[in-house]
């Protein structure tokens, strides 16, 4: 069996990120996201009629090596939800892997199906909640079902140094999911665009999610989430 690559000393785990993505996928653990996400799949917009939709909870996905992590809320009803990957196929994606393109963590700027050619380097993305919720706001109970899944997913990536949590939703999912791991934060940190704090073996940066709410708006722009990037990539990097 070939070794798993390694950086830093630190060994990384493919096989078992692969693994627990099989079971992400295959999760039916909250009767009403399943029933939202396969409806969204059943009624798509004008713009997607015929395709085929994943219409399943997403995975995380990325370079098993990563020392970069970015958490988002969930997958959109007709991005990541249609083209199984996150923040896959919709404008925050673009708004997303076009700053990741710039900071040099991805090898092209756009973000459009799993088959086209995108590669993650030094960076993995990683959601609160695998299904779409109704108008991305999920439950709470529907949060706590999906938090075991980044912990452990998180678990798995040993190499990981700094985490991005992309909006409020996913810093504090972060947080619970290392409290859940043994790394409690007392008092817990408050969200904000370009606040940071040390969690565990981890640097924790936040960002505005690039909703288009945000970033139509101005409240998010290339030049905010390209600094936040460039802090991360410095202190992940040591560059």
């Amino acid at each position: 069996m070939t070794a798993a690559p390694e950086r830093a000393g630190r060994p990384v785990a493919p096989i078992a990120l692969s693994e627990l993505a099989t079971e992400i996928a295959g999760c039916r653990r909250c009767p009403g996201l399943v029933a939202w996400r396969e409806a969204a799949a059943a009624d798509p917009p004008r713009r997607f009629a015929g395709q085929e939709y994943w219409a399943r909870p997403v995975p995380g996905w990325g370079d098993p090596a990563a020392r970069l992590l970015l958490v988002g809320l969930a997958p959109a009803a007709h991005g990541g939800n249609r083209t199984g990957r996150i923040f896959t196929g919709d404008r925050s994606g673009d708004f997303l892997f076009a700053a990741l393109h710039r900071a040099g963590f991805a090898n092209r700027p756009e973000s459009t199906g799993a088959g086209d050619g995108l590669v993650l380097r030094d960076a993995y993305i990683a959601a609160v909640v695998r299904c779409c919720p109704p108008g991305n706001r999920p439950a709470t109970d529907e949060r706590d079902a999906c938090l075991p899944y980044l912990a452990r997913e998180i678990s798995l990536l040993p190499g990981v140094r700094v985490v991005v949590g992309l909006g409020a939703f996913a810093w504090d999912g972060y947080l619970r999911a290392m409290t859940e791991r043994g790394f409690p934060v007392r008092p817990r940190p408050r969200f904000g665009h370009g606040a940071e704090v040390a969690v565990g073996p981890h640097g924790l940066l936040g960002s505005y999610h690039p909703s288009q709410q945000n970033t139509f708006t101005g409240r998010l722009t290339e030049a905010m989430l390209d600094d936040v990037l460039l802090r991360a990539r410095g202190r992940a990097l040591g560059g």
